[in-house]
This record gives structure tokens, C-alpha cells and sequence, in this order.
């Protein structure tokens, strides 16, 4: 299945003797609505379907050399999205006007995969996102619902990590977002004739189904530095990155990337002896949460031609090599980002033998990509 979790919102009117509902049966001139949400289970097999958008075999696995062990899993949690079990919920009363602006709302948090609550007659809007869990009790996502209510806007902050590439208005990086799931629906009518409404005889009751899609509106990238013929010259990563030209907001009522291009700040891990098709190689990899690329709505993307994307987007990993001094590298991922706007593996690979070690810290012999900037790094085409 393309998307398989669904979102299901039953209202349910108790009648008596077979007759139609009096109003004095429903508190608050409205009636009482149970909302009952699946458990959220995205494969990124599934997920990632780019054969079906572009007619490219796509195996992310096939790709994957830097595997996944027991400390990846402590370091960086899942490869992939994470289950979640809490919900908030934001309803939106819009009267007799179906879509109509949001004046006020009923916000409520779900805990478990059900929510029964009093809706008035007329026509509503609905709102769900995942609330955020994490292992340390610190989350990264923020949420702007004041500045204008007919649209939840989810953000982080930045980081103090200075922002080298295309990201012009912003100085430092950002910090990535957690998971995110994300269903809408607008101008639900919950009528008194019960149009809509199908019975059911073993409850006696009539029930309106309304089926909603939680999608992720946040995107994972798998990004790994193949390093070829090593011998020990890099040895290890100081566990940061950056992916510029990323969005640094996201819409969650309809899953649109915001304009705003920053860098994302994550995590890297080296592992030595690695196997790629029989080579033995050394991998700098780590994962990448995004809200994707810029002004995208990435799960509404079926054509590789359809991504519009004017940023360039540079991946820059700092490592460390056995002479005790670092030097930063930049890699191009432009191509690889647009080809995988919904998230993929992101892969560079570097020779060795072709570079220097270097004679100072942060420099190297190559041109940094911004001039201006006071360290040197190394830059690679792919």
C-alpha cells in the first residue's frame, strides 16, 4: 500500500425506537464524535517507492553500506520513522461556512488511538499531528499556532554552528526535526438529517466515517562518505554535518515546505572495514531528519520533473586525520537531494589517494566554496 495508516472519525447518535434523533438528545446542540487513529507504521520500503514516480528501480538498501548497529540505534534512533502513540488533535468550528477562516479552537491531546468529544452542528475542520516523544525529554519542533490559526506552522531553532553554504540570511545551522506525522480535513458537516451517515443495526447507531491520511511531513535522508583506500588516514569524524538548502519550516495543515532555505545541523559516526561489494572500506555516516526541500510538497510529488527546487544543497562533514589535525569536506548533493525529494540515501565517495593530508587545522589545498569564510575546506564534485 501506497500510505496505510488511515485516520477514522465516527459520530455517533444514539436513537431510540427506531426514530430520528431529537435534539434534546445531544448536549451543546451537537452530538458526540469518537475519532479513532490507527497506529502509524511507515516502511521505508514502501515509502520511498521512487520506481512507481519515476520509473527508477529504487532499492535504498542496495545503497546502504554503512549498515545499522546496536550504537547507531543509541546515537541516532530508528534508520527509519518511529511509532507514534500520543496525537494532538486541533478542531476548528466554521459554522455554516464549509472551510470558512478559524476563529477559535478546541485543542485536545490523544493518548492511545481514540478521542470522543461534543461537536456542534455545522460544518468543522480537523487537525492531527503526532506529539513529540523523546528519549531525553528534549524536542527540537516548535509550533506556531497564533500567527495565523488557519495554519499550524512547525519550525525549529538554530543551533551554534555556523552555516557555510547557501543560507545567505542565516548565520548559524539549524537543528533538525523529530518525526512528524500530519493528517487535514476541512469542511466536515455534521448535519441533523444525517446526510452522510450510514446505520449501524447491532449498536443502533449511525456513524459517519471520514477517512484521513497521516502522512510524514518530515523527510530522512541516509547520508554516507565511502572513503576508498584509507590506509588510515582519516582517522575518525568529530560527529558533525550540515545539509544546506534544506526548508526551515514546515505547513503541517497541508505538508508545504516554507521558502526560508538554512542549513540543517546532524550527526556522523566513522566506522572502519566496511563492505561494499567486496571492497573494504572506511564510512562516515549518519541519519538526517528534514522538512525537505524548499516550497515542496513532498508527498504530493509523483514525478522526478515536478520538483522545483532553486537551492543548492552542500553536505559538509569535518574529520579527523592521523597527523591529530581536522579538516572539513563539501560535497555537492544537489542532484541526489531533487531525485530524492520525499527523503533516500545520499552518497559521496572519496579517494584517498587523491588528497592531501593536511598541515594545518580546518585547511587543505583545495578553494573553499565560500571565499569569505575563514577556514578552508575541502570541495568535491561527485
Amino acid at each position: 500500500m501506497r500510505r496505510p495508516t488511515a485516520l477514522y472519525l465516527l459520530l455517533t447518535l444514539a436513537i431510540a425506537g427506531g426514530c430520528s434523533p431529537e435534539p434534546e438528545l445531544h448536549l451543546f446542540d451537537g452530538g458526540d464524535i469518537e475519532l479513532t487513529l490507527p497506529m502509524v507504521n511507515i516502511d521505508l520500503n514502501t515509502y520511498w517507492d521512487y520506481e512507481t514516480a519515476y520509473g527508477e528501480h529504487y532499492n535504498w538498501r542496495e545503497e546502504w553500506h554503512y549498515g545499522w548497529d546496536d550504537e547507531d540505534q543509541r546515537l541516532f534512533g530508528n534508520i527509519g520513522y518511529a511509532t507514534p502513540d500520543i496525537f494532538q488533535l486541533r478542531r476548528y468550528y466554521t459554522g455554516d461556512t464549509p472551510r470558512g477562516p478559524h476563529r477559535n479552537v478546541l485543542a485536545n491531546t490523544i493518548r492511545g488511538n481514540s478521542f470522543r468529544g461534543k461537536y456542534n452542528w455545522g460544518f468543522w475542520d480537523i487537525l492531527v499531528w503526532n506529539d513529540i516523544v523523546t528519549p531525553d525529554g528534549v524536542q527540537s519542533l516548535n509550533f506556531d499556532e497564533q500567527a495565523a490559526m488557519d495554519n499550524v506552522t512547525a519550525f525549529t531553532n538554530a543551533t551554534m554552528s555556523p552555516s557555510r553554504y547557501h543560507a545567505p540570511v542565516h548565520n548559524n545551522s539549524f537543528y533538525q526535526p523529530e518525526d512528524l506525522f500530519a493528517a487535514y480535513a476541512q469542511g466536515e458537516e455534521i448535519n441533523r438529517d444525517l446526510r452522510g451517515f450510514e446505520y449501524d443495526a447491532a449498536t443502533n447507531t449511525y456513524i459517519k466515517k471520514l477517512k484521513m491520511t497521516l502522512e510524514p511531513v518530515t523527510y530522512i535522508y541516509l547520508t554516507q562518505v565511502i572513503i576508498h583506500r584509507n590506509k588510515g588516514r582519516i582517522a575518525g569524524v568529530d560527529g558533525s554535518a550540515n545539509m544546506s538548502g534544506m526548508a526551515r519550516t514546515t505547513t503541517v495543515n497541508d505538508g508545504k515546505a516554507g521558502d526560508d532555505a538554512v542549513s540543517v545541523y546532524y550527526n556522523t559516526r566513522f566506522k572502519r572495514n566496511c563492505d561494499m561489494h567486496g571492497e573494504n572500506v572506511d564510512i562516515a555516516g549518519g541519519k538526517l531528519m528534514t522538512f525537505g526541500i524548499c516550497g515542496q510538497r513532498a508527498n504530493r510529488i509523483q514525478r522526478l520533473q515536478d520538483v522545483s527546487d532553486d537551492n543548492r544543497h552542500f553536505m559538509d562533514v569535518t574529520m579527523h586525520f592521523n597527523n591529530g589535525l581536522d579538516s572539513t569536506f563539501v560535497f555537492d548533493v544537489t542532484d541526489q537531494v531533487r531525485r530524492r525529494w520525499k527523503g533516500g540515501v545520499i552518497t559521496v565517495e572519496l579517494d584517498m589517494d587523491s588528497v592531501r593530508l593536511p598541515t594545518r587545522s580546518g585547511g587543505s589545498a583545495f578553494d573553499a566554496v565560500v571565499l569569505d569564510y575563514i577556514e578552508e575546506t575541502h570541495e568535491f564534485g561527485l
